[in-house]
């Protein structure tokens, strides 16, 4: 399968057609400017990650589609995910931005850069101004240019003391480009996938704990989505 099929803006043909739900979602991508925001959501998207830095002007918003299988009952979910992706300047200079980024979302991710001390260092500042206020919202830390771990600054042991400290799910992610066919897809779509995945089934599988919570109900372990 073509790699940037899962950034389709419309809801993807399944075959043979199955009637399946679908659960959405908004999710905010927070992190210091460079830390790779705009690289991974389009890589979850499945569309050219950019090799150059441009920082974000504004808002720009990405959907991508996820199905998943709960792992129990056999049902497959169909979970559309609406990305926020807001430069640093434009958070800065607006104040209208933030808040627009933050009302109605049902998960924050938090990004750092392996190659950058300052944006994990960062990490407490960002989970206090962003998701402060907001104790229900899923909460999700992420890695950037993971590739580059032999150049790391951000050592397995600080890791080890923020998931203590927070108790938070902290996933890396590579930042490589795929070799470039056409139209955006790679030629290692199956690589691509297995890169993203356990993001995505990471985020399904938070997100519809959160909504069974919600409606008061207690899945059991095996009622989860793979991850």
């Amino acid at each position: 399968m073509c790699h940037c099929a899962l950034g389709l803006l419309e809801r993807p043909l399944l075959s043979p057609p199955v009637a399946i739900d679908t659960a959405s979602y908004k999710i905010f991508v927070s992190g210091k400017s460079g830390v790779g925001k705009t690289a991974l959501v389009a890589k979850l998207a499945g569309l050219e990650v950019p090799v150059v830095h441009h920082e974000t002007p504004g808002i720009q918003t990405t959907v991508v589609f996820w199905p998943a299988k709960l792992q129990a009952s056999s049902r497959v979910v169909m979970f559309r995910f609406e990305f926020w992706d807001c430069g640093e300047s434009s958070l800065r200079k607006f104040d209208h931005m933030l808040p627009a980024c933050k009302e109605n979302a049902d998960a924050f991710l938090f990004l750092f850069s392996f190659t950058d001390r300052a944006s994990f260092e960062d990490l407490p500042g960002q989970l206090a101004r962003i998701a402060g206020e907001a104790p229900g919202v899923v909460r999700m830390v992420i890695g950037s240019k993971f590739d580059q771990y032999m150049h790391t600054d951000v050592p397995e042991r600080d890791l080890t003391t923020f998931r203590q400290a927070w108790e938070l799910p902290l996933l890396r992610v590579k930042s490589v480009p795929g070799r470039r066919l056409v139209d955006g897809c790679t030629l290692d779509g199956r690589a691509g996938l297995a890169d993203i995945a356990h993001v995505l089934n990471g985020l399904a599988e938070q997100l519809w704990h959160q909504d069974q919570v919600a409606a008061g109900l207690h899945p059991t372990p095996a009622e989860k989505t793979p991850g």
